[in-house]
């Protein structure tokens, strides 16, 4: 994927005022990590929720302050619970040199014959997998071919997966990623006991009556 870049710039508003700089159109964030001191910064509201909405938690993100350039990852976003606009944006700045740990979500891939044939469900476990690695090696998703899972009970675990030679895993390799489950049969109905008595008996009169 292309260099993503975000240009922002220093905040100094917080608190109640902030709602303000959301009205006037400016999405507030802020930047911290391990090697950076927090900073406070405003960024263009439509254009960033425009970029954002494409990118994943392991997405690399270059946040442009004043000409100075964090490379960062997207550690949480806040939203309006009514509106579901991004309200406040969390930036994990990074360093590309060392080593990080982050979660990759599942992109799943193919036609199941389970489903196709068989009519079988997916049951998914895990969402995403635990990797270690450098910030640019990082991928935004891991793709799960699912066309393996050709009869019901088959499943694929993590330990079914290949993965780049750059990611160390952490995730358990045990763990189930997807499963395919027999479907749901609803069950039939029997007549109630006494319905079935009343009809016994009533075919009984009849007999009587020949």
């Amino acid at each position: 994927m292309e260099k993503v870049v975000l240009k922002a710039e220093k905040r100094d508003v917080t608190g109640k005022q902030v709602g303000a700089l959301r009205r006037a159109g400016k999405l507030p964030a802020v930047i911290y990590g391990r090697h950076v001191e927090p900073v406070a910064i405003l960024l263009d509201a439509h254009s960033a929720s425009l970029t954002l909405a494409k990118l994943s938690s392991s997405s690399l993100v270059t946040i442009d302050l004043d000409g100075k350039e964090y490379p960062t990852l997207v550690r949480e976003r806040q939203r309006n619970p009514v509106k579901g606009v991004i309200t406040h944006v969390d930036f994990l700045a990074v360093d590309l040199t060392e080593k990080i740990r982050a979660s990759v979500r599942f992109a799943f891939v193919g036609i199941s014959g389970a489903v196709k044939d068989y009519n079988a469900v997916l049951i998914h476990g895990i969402s995403a997998l635990e990797v270690e690695c450098l910030p640019t090696d990082l991928p935004e998703k891991i793709e799960v071919d699912i066309s393996a899972m050709k009869l019901v009970g088959d499943g694929i675990h993590v330990k079914d997966i290949t993965l780049p030679e750059a990611l160390r895993l952490i995730t358990d390799e045990h763990e189930m990623i997807v499963v395919a489950t027999a479907p749901k049969v609803d069950a039939v109905e029997a007549p109630a006991a006494g319905a079935t008595t009343e009809a016994a008996a009533e075919a009984g009169k009849e007999e009587e009556k020949k």
